[in-house]
């Protein structure tokens, strides 16, 4: 079920753990500047090579989808590739390409981001083409419907015909009772096939601006340098009204739910859980930090609680595992998975894991156990400026979900601070099975 942890409500989590140098009280060391329209800038300076990654974040995704018209964000984020009045459809990346770069896009619940990487000496060109879009993308019904088709063979691919993806689908709708965490980035295939070319461009005057977005750029560059080049070609696009972002608030958890999803394409059956937890901006933030300590010493690797007791010891599972997807605007998640044994059963799996959940319930993590956690999430992490495009993940995801560059350069400090008394007061907060939904994952017999 590694597969399924890899579907968590966020994406950048586990970039977050990236963010860690042992021993340093700074991680990235950014600068950063406001331009005059409102556009915030950050550039982190890595000299290891003549290369640089130049990333737009918009604080706009798939939560922000209006009522009957999911999955207009990451259809957008399709049409942002469809050309502008100077710009032919599919013209810019093959500007990039032709350069010897590397670009693409992504669309979360709560941010929408483009990046480019390329030789440093092409920056003054993504910067000028990722400033033509925002300000001039051009649509038509000639490329937005066959794009809508295309939109629609993805989610086929990826989601109707993947049964770990169906499921988690599922699991996202149960646990989230009334927020649009709810609804899958992709749109429910009934609202995709209505997505109009008004609707796309609607949604793009509604939230692309320069003061609703985060440039970040990262590699072989000077603040100075960058700061031209943003004012150049950024600081011509006006800024616009942008509405609050006002969503549906999540009430209480009153009872546990449960999912179950047979098919005959599944070849391995598995279990998973979450649970509804507060992130770093929202809900009962104080636990944050401490959660992300208690996903490493339950569920973070070999040497975890949970593989140890599991897989190595009792041998009920092949797989098994904890996260923590700490990186939404608002309301988190918490999870564990696993697979069975060849042969195996799903519910087996889920007891072995109710037990070691119960009881770390009821004995509390070690001290032990949570300082060698706090060690593995910063050594781990060790190596997070030598990578290209992790700074400018890692800060952008924090700056387009509430969060500060002071928080991304605080984060070893903040986890080297996690007490006993906090891991064990995060899971008794969080691991309520009222605010839960379980998941099996079964094969189907065809006949």
């Amino acid at each position: 079920m590694r597969r399924f942890a890899r579907l968590r409500f966020g994406c950048a989590a586990l970039l977050l753990f990236l963010a860690a140098r042992p021993g340093a009280a700074a991680v990235f060391e950014p600068e950063t500047f406001t331009l005059d329209n409102g556009m915030q800038v950050v550039v982190v300076v890595s000299h290891r090579a003549p290369v640089v990654t130049h990333m737009i974040w918009y604080r706009v995704g798939a939560a922000d989808d209006p009522p009957g018209k999911s999955g207009i964000a990451h259809f957008l984020e399709h049409l942002m590739f469809k050309g502008t009045a100077t710009l032919a459809p599919g013209e810019f990346s093959e500007e990039v390409a032709r350069r010897g770069g590397n670009e693409n896009a992504f669309t979360a619940q709560d941010y929408t981001a483009y990046f480019q990487s390329v030789a440093v000496e092409h920056l003054d060109l993504v910067m000028r083409l990722e400033a033509d879009r925002m300000a001039n993308l051009a649509l038509s019904d000639a490329v937005v419907l066959p794009e809508r088709d295309v939109v629609l063979e993805e989610r086929r691919q990826r989601t109707d015909n993947d049964p770990g993806s169906q499921l988690a689908e599922a699991m996202r709708a149960a646990l989230y009772r009334n927020h649009p965490y709810r609804l899958p980035v992709i749109g429910w295939a009934h609202e995709i096939a209505g997505l109009t070319t008004e609707d796309a461009i609607a949604f793009y005057r509604r939230w692309y601006a320069p003061n609703n977005a985060v440039l970040v750029v990262s590699g072989d560059v000077t603040a100075e340098n960058v700061r031209a080049l943003a004012e150049k070609h950024y600081g011509a696009v006006a800024a616009r009204p942008v509405p609050a972002r006002e969503r549906l608030q999540e009430p209480p958890q009153l009872a546990p739910r449960r999912v179950v999803l047979e098919s005959p394409l599944v070849q391995q059956p598995s279990w998973s859980r979450l649970y509804v937890a507060p992130s770093h901006t929202s809900g009962a933030t104080e636990h944050a930090y401490a959660l992300e300590v208690l996903a490493e010493l339950l569920g973070g690797g070999p040497t975890s609680r949970l593989y140890r007791r599991l897989v190595v010891e009792d041998k009920v599972a092949t797989s098994a595992g904890a996260y923590y997807a700490a990186d939404a605007l608002d309301l988190a998640s918490f999870g564990f998975y696993g697979s069975p044994q060849s042969g195996g059963r799903a519910e087996d799996v889920e007891a072995a894991a109710e037990a070691e959940i119960t009881r770390l319930l009821a004995d509390g993590a070690t001290a032990d156990e949570v300082a060698m956690a706090k060690s593995m999430l910063q050594a781990g992490a060790a190596k997070a400026r030598d990578s290209l495009s992790g700074p400018a993940r890692t800060i952008g995801a924090a700056l387009a979900t509430g969060g500060t560059v002071a928080d991304v350069e605080a984060w070893p400090e903040r986890i080297g601070a996690v007490t006993l008394e906090a891991v064990n007061a995060a899971a008794r907060a969080v691991l309520r099975p009222e605010g839960s939904v379980s998941g099996l994952l079964l094969p189907k017999p065809t006949s």
